[in-house]
């Protein structure tokens, strides 16, 4: 059994993180198995009780490890993963990946383009665009939190758009109103999640995640959508490759 070193620079509860990383990764402990408790764990590796509530403390909120309280802490699923090498469709990602996608429609209505919606759409501020809100779940888990800001010059029936909750949105705009969606630009930053984005994604407010603001273009390279999600930092993981 691998110990800790108190004599070394890195804090104790740091290496005792990457005992428990290192457990899960050779599968010494798999998805949804019980961890050792807190006491376990402080007489097994002779360290203060708050080393090792720290310790677990960040690898739940990294999503690593989840509690279940009066029960203990589990190891969580593995976080789904997406290239950033080339256009992808989140509900395509996780059909590869054996999970069922299911898009939970909580808002289509019609607005007034601000600023920066209009300046990504390329529209005059005020313009009407079309809002559709959505959570977006990996058999039945929510992963993301997604409002897409459409020109009505490009959506003129909103009853349409109410298919998107069978139907991927991009297939929407091809089949109905004969928009195909081609390139995209995201960029990502993190953030924490709000009050009101915990309450729909089934987490914690101050739970770490990413925001995802993505303008989709057709064809022609007109901009025909303005998206911004918030996706859940513990259950989502994007990487990209160098060559």
């Amino acid at each position: 059994m691998k110990m800790l070193d108190s004599s070394s620079f890195v804090p104790l509860y740091h290496q005792l993180k990457e005992i428990i990383l290192e457990n899960i990764e050779n599968h010494t402990w798999k998805p949804g198995d019980k961890i050792p408790s807190e006491h376990q764990l402080v007489d097994q590796y002779n360290v203060s009780r708050n080393t090792v509530i720290r310790a677990i403390d960040d690898l739940v909120k990294e999503g690593v490890l989840y509690r279940v309280q009066g029960t203990g802490t589990f190891v969580n699923k593995p976080k789904i993963e997406q290239s950033l090498s080339g256009f992808y469709s989140f509900s395509q990602v996780l059909k590869e990946k054996g999970l069922k996608p299911k898009d939970i429609i909580l808002e289509i209505s019609e607005g007034k383009a601000s600023q920066k919606i209009a300046n990504a759409l390329k529209i005059n501020k005020d313009e009407p665009v079309v809002l559709l809100k959505r959570l977006r779940c990996a058999n039945d888990e929510p992963i993301i939190l997604e409002s897409s800001f459409l020109p009505k010059a490009i959506v003129d029936d909103l009853s349409k758009i109410k298919k998107v909750g069978s139907v991927p949105l991009y297939d929407v705009l091809t089949a109905d109103f004969g928009v195909q969606v081609t390139s995209a630009k995201e960029t990502f930053e993190p953030v924490l999640i709000l009050d009101y984005e915990a309450i729909q994604l089934g987490v914690k407010e101050g739970n770490p995640a990413l925001l995802l603001e993505r303008i989709a273009y057709n064809q022609k390279g007109q901009p025909v959508e303005y998206c911004k999600s918030i996706v859940r930092g513990d259950r989502c993981r994007f990487y990209t490759e160098l060559i």
